[in-house]
C-alpha cells in the first residue's frame, strides 16, 4: 500500500458533473491499494467572483478579512467532493486548511507554511477514509486564517505530500503535462516528459502558470516525486525530478513569459552604502517581490535605480517609496507599465556560452526592443514592450528547436 496525494485545479472542480469525475480519479487510487489524501482548490472562478465583490464593496479591502472571504471558496469544494465519495460508496472526511494542521506565519494574502500537524490525517487515513483537504489556507499560531496567494493549493499538496512522507504527489490540471510554452499562445508548443527541479523552478517563477514556485520548492527541497497531469485526460503528464532524464540534447527547455510588468526607476538616490538594502528591505517588509533590478552609477554622489514588478503591485510600490523619500533621500520615480516579461529555461545554457546572445539576435531580428535583462545559469529573461510579447515568443520557440518537428529532429529522429 502506497501513499498518494493528489491535487486538483479550480477547472477541474469547477462543476457538479467535474468534481464526480474527480472522485472517480480519486476512487481509481484507492482500488489500486492506496492511501489517498486530495487536496482542491475553490471551482472554477469562485475566487475572482468573491475578489470583485469585495472590490464593490471597498477597493482596499482588511487583508485580514478578504482572507476570511477567500478561504470559504475551497471549504465548498471539500464538502462536495467529500458527499461525491461517500456517495459512491468510500468513506471520505473533509477538511479546511487549519482542521489538516497547516500552520502559517502570520502574513495574510501570500502566507507561506511553516508546518503541518498530519495527525488528524494520519488517523483517518489508518482508519481507511479519504482525506480531502482545502488548498490555499493556513491558520498562524495564534488562530488567524491566512491564504498562500495565488496557485497556493498546488504548496498545500507537496506540502502535506512532504509532512506525510507519500510516495508520489499528482498535480492535476485541465492541461496534460508542462509544455514547451503556453500552448493557448503558441500553437507549435510540446508536451515535455520531463523536467528538472530547477528547470520546473525557474518556469514556475518567471510566469508558467502550471505550477506554483513554492510547490516546486518543496519537491526539490524534500524530493517529492511530481507529476502534472490532466484531470480528463488518462495519459502520461510531466515528471519533474531531480535531473530531467530526456530531451538533454535540447540546450533550452521551455520558455515563460509574463505580461502586466512595470519598471519604476528612482533617481538621485545617495551613493552611500546601504542605500540599496535600505530601499529593497522596505518593500519586502510590504511584501512587494521585485524581480530585474538595474543600478546606474551617474555620478560619486548619487546613483539611478530600475526594476521591474508585478503592475498589480505598483501602486502599493509607489505608496511605499512616497512615504520613505526623505529617510531616502532621493530626487523622483518614473514608472514604465504595458511591459512584459519573456524568458527562456534550460540547464544546457550552463555548459553552452552564447545561448543570451542568440536570444538578443532573435529579439533584435524580430525588432523587439529589449530594456531590461536578467540572467542566471539556467534561465535569461528580457523585459520587453507587452504588445510584442506573443511575436517574441513565437521567435523564440522556433529559433531555439522546440517546435514538435523540430525537436524531433533535434533528438535524433526518436
Amino acid at each position: 500500500m502506497g501513499l498518494i496525494v493528489q491535487k486538483f485545479g479550480g477547472t477541474s472542480v469547477g462543476n457538479v458533473e467535474r468534481i464526480n469525475n474527480v472522485a472517480n480519479r480519486v476512487i481509481e487510487e484507492v482500488e489500486h491499494g492506496n492511501q489517498v489524501v486530495v487536496v482542491v482548490s475553490a471551482m472554477g472562478k469562485t475566487t475572482d467572483k468573491l475578489v470583485e465583490m469585495a472590490k464593490e464593496i471597498s477597493s482596499t479591502s482588511s487583508k485580514r478579512e478578504m482572507d476570511m472571504l477567500l478561504a470559504t471558496g475551497e471549504q465548498v469544494t471539500i464538502g462536495l467532493l467529500s458527499m461525491a465519495l461517500l456517495q459512491k460508496g468510500h468513506e471520505a472526511i473533509s477538511f479546511t486548511g487549519w482542521q489538516a494542521g497547516v500552520r502559517t506565519e502570520s502574513v495574510h494574502g501570500n502566507a507561506r507554511i511553516m508546518d503541518i500537524d498530519t495527525l488528524k490525517i494520519k488517523k483517518q487515513l489508518e482508519m481507511g477514509k479519504i482525506a480531502v483537504v482545502a488548498g490555499f489556507q493556513g491558520m498562524t499560531a495564534d488562530g488567524e486564517i491566512t491564504t498562500l496567494g495565488r496557485g497556493g493549493s498546488d504548496t498545500t499538496a507537496v506540502a502535506l505530500a512532504a509532512a506525510l512522507s507519500a510516495d508520489r504527489c499528482d498535480i492535476y490540471t485541465d492541461v496534460t503535462g508542462v509544455f514547451t510554452t503556453d500552448p493557448r499562445y503558441i500553437k507549435g508548443a510540446r508536451k515535455l516528459k520531463s523536467v528538472s527541479y530547477d528547470e520546473m523552478l525557474e518556469l514556475a517563477n518567471l510566469g508558467a502558470g502550471v505550477l506554483h514556485p513554492r510547490a516546486v520548492e518543496f519537491a526539490k527541497n524534500f524530493q517529492i516525486p511530481l507529476e502534472v497531469r490532466s484531470s480528463i485526460e488518462k495519459e502520461t503528464g510531466t515528471l519533474i525530478e531531480e535531473e530531467a532524464t530526456m530531451e538533454q540534447s535540447l540546450i533550452v527547455r521551455g520558455i515563460a513569459f509574463e505580461d502586466k510588468i512595470t519598471r519604476v526607476t528612482i533617481f538621485g538616490l545617495p551613493g552611500t552604502s546601504g542605500t540599496l538594502s535600505g530601499i529593497f528591505t522596505l518593500l519586502a517588509k510590504n511584501q512587494i517581490n521585485v524581480d530585474i533590478i538595474i543600478q546606474s552609477i551617474t555620478d560619486e554622489q548619487t546613483t539611478n535605480l530600475s526594476f521591474s514588478i508585478k503592475t498589480d503591485d505598483l501602486e502599493e510600490t509607489l505608496d511605499v517609496l512616497e512615504h520613505s523619500k526623505d529617510k531616502a533621500g532621493f530626487d523622483r520615480v518614473e514608472t514604465e507599465s504595458k511591459l512584459a516579461k519573456v524568458s527562456i529555461v534550460g540547464s544546457g545554457m550552463v555548459s553552452n556560452p552564447g545561448v543570451a546572445a542568440e536570444m538578443f539576435e532573435v529579439l533584435s531580428d524580430s525588432g523587439v526592443q529589449i530594456k531590461m535583462v536578467s540572467t542566471s545559469e539556467i534561465k535569461v529573461s528580457t523585459v520587453i514592450i507587452a504588445e510584442h510579447m506573443v511575436e517574441a515568443v513565437e521567435a523564440l520557440h522556433v529559433a531555439f528547436r522546440l517546435d514538435e518537428r523540430a525537436a524531433v529532429q533535434a533528438l535524433g529522429g526518436r
